[in-house]
């Protein structure tokens, strides 16, 4: 599919965390156009913020390629359970558990009710992300700052951590990181810092779960059509959003999720420890 939608799209705004139907246009998550062929046959999948944006589209692009998936999600009920439908329709077990992920209480829930309910974990999605713009540093507050690194990087190690021990070699664990990593947005200083926080912690890990035959890499989205973005952005940047990029739009959740299936394919069994960029032509050094 070549036909993306393209800027401007008009000014909307929805609060936090947002929700897939109220966006103009809507997003595409593969629903129509993702086409599995069993590269991931019999595994199990847990994603958080598997609701929607790029977490939908993986859930989506993972059970057409024959895995079952735990969708992990804050409170976005009625988008977790279309995701949920989506995974079902492809013939696939989906487990819904809500949440919020900054409590290491509840990373640890998530992946006993994989283990119990899937029964084991093969692959580990870490998608979830806290963000929101400010128009000065003073404008953070200390709060604001402590949410974003608990709920972007903490969750991390915390789900992984609880995770690797299920986790047998030929195992994947990706983290979504951001073209942020590398070139910074000043307005969201909070969510870049985590982002490159994100791409450091996926090179120690790769080095750490070497030995035990565990891959640990990181996809690097560019601007990316999302709930978050009307949630967390002024209307007028929402407006134009993605047109600071080469292909002057933003990208669609489902142009990721090839990324992420090559990144989860036992055949990818030598690549750990890299960052793939999807950044509409931006480089990403």
């Amino acid at each position: 599919m070549t036909d993306h939608p393209t800027p401007p799209f008009g000014e909307q705004q929805q609060s936090m965390p947002g929700a897939t139907d109220a966006m103009q246009p809507r997003p595409d998550h593969g629903e129509h156009s993702y086409k599995g062929s069993g590269r991931l046959s019999g595994l199990k999948a847990v994603i958080t913020g598997a609701d929607s944006g790029i977490g939908r589209a993986v859930a989506i692009a993972f059970a057409r390629e024959g895995a079952d998936v735990l969708i992990s999600y804050l409170s976005e009920d009625k988008d977790a359970a279309e995701t949920a439908r989506l995974v079902e329709e492809a013939g696939r077990k989906a487990v819904l558990v809500s949440g919020d992920i900054q409590h290491a209480s509840h990373c640890r829930a998530i992946i006993d009710r994989a283990v119990e309910e899937l029964g084991g974990i093969d692959i580990l999605v870490n998608n979830a992300a806290h963000q929101a713009t400010f128009g000065d540093v003073g404008d953070i507050s200390d709060e604001e700052w402590e949410l974003t690194f608990r709920v972007n990087i903490h969750a991390m190690f915390y789900l992984t951590k609880a995770a690797v021990p299920h986790m047998k070699p030929g195992s994947s664990i990706i983290n979504t990181t951001s073209i942020n990593a590398d070139s910074p947005s000043p307005s969201l200083l909070a969510y870049a810092t985590t982002k490159g926080a994100i791409q450091n912690f996926t090179g120690g890990l790769a080095q750490f779960l070497a030995e035990k035959g565990i891959r640990a890499n990181c996809v690097a989205p560019g601007p990316i059509w999302t709930p978050l973005i009307p949630s967390t952005m002024p209307g007028e940047k929402v407006s134009n959003f993605g047109m600071q990029v080469p292909m002057k739009r933003p990208g669609q959740p489902a142009e990721l999720a090839s990324a992420y299936v090559m990144l989860a394919d036992p055949g990818s069994s030598y690549t750990s420890g890299a960052t793939v960029a999807v950044t509409g032509g931006k480089p990403f050094i």
